[in-house]
This record gives C-alpha cells, structure tokens and sequence, in this order.
C-alpha cells in the first residue's frame, strides 16, 4: 500500500499484482550480477630481471651491520663473487666488504646500512638477490671462503 498526500488530500494506492510498483522496479536486485568482459591483463614494461643485482660498496651508509652472505663463487683464480640476500636501494645499501685473508681461510664479511639519501623516503618492505665480486690479493687456491658474518 502506498500514501501520497496530494493539495491538502491523502490518497490511498493498493496492488495485488505480482510485479512491483513502477518506481521501485529500478531498485531492484537482480537475480544474476551482470556479466563481466575478458579480465584485463598487465604486462610490464620490463621483463624480470635474471639473477642477482649487480651492486659495488657505496662507503658512506648509515646504521651499518654485518650481513651474511648466501653463496660465494670463484669466478677466476683471484675474484669471488658473493650472493646474498637485501633490501631495495637506497633503504639498503652496501656500504663496504672486508676481506681477511689467511692460510686456509679467506674470510669475507659484507657490510651494509642506508644511504643518506633515503631521508623522507618510503621503503618498501620486499627482499631482492644482490651480488658483489671482489678481488684477492693471492690466488685463491685450496683455501676456504668463510662468512665473517657468522
């Protein structure tokens, strides 16, 4: 039932129809939602990277810490290169390598930080591959490449 008052009269409206009233019908829920066109798909602009990035030792980081390295790999008889696993730059950065070389060890130690121009930055929180090479001062031969993180 529906009531309108109409110049100072009250008019009284009933159905006993089954469809509803005219200016609800546009309300309605359909019984189905609509159909929905093929998903729209990305693709972007760069494929993804292979392997890990390539970084050197910037030497001026802030908050600096060890960090452990995850592979270390004679890519000649004097270069090491080290894998290990970070931040995004410039949240993270390295900031030096410090190699210890002895006998039967050589110990390698990463040192990273934040780089002073990460001020009113947001850093995002994701975890990326990097890698560095470093050079010895003697072959490395039969001696063992120690973490000097650990």
């Amino acid at each position: 039932m529906t009531a309108t008052l109409l110049a100072g009269c009250l008019v009284l409206a009933t159905s006993c129809g089954a469809a509803p009233p005219a200016e609800r019908a546009s309300t309605a829920v359909p019984a189905k939602p609509p159909a929905v066109a093929a998903p729209v798909t990305t693709t972007p602009t760069t494929g993804p990277k292979k392997g890990p990035e390539p970084v050197r030792p910037t030497g001026n980081a802030i908050n600096v810490h060890k960090v452990r390295w995850t592979k270390a790999k004679a890519v000649s008889k004097r270069k090491v290169q080290l894998t290990w696993w970070s931040g995004v730059a410039p949240c993270t950065v390295l900031d030096r390598v410090k190699v210890k070389e002895g006998t039967k060890h050589v110990t390698v130690t990463l040192y990273e930080g934040t780089s002073p121009k990460a001020k009113n930055v947001s850093c995002i929180m994701i975890a990326i591959e990097k890698t560095t090479t470093i050079t010895l001062k003697k072959p490395i031969g039969k001696r063992k490449i120690v973490d000097g993180a650990k």
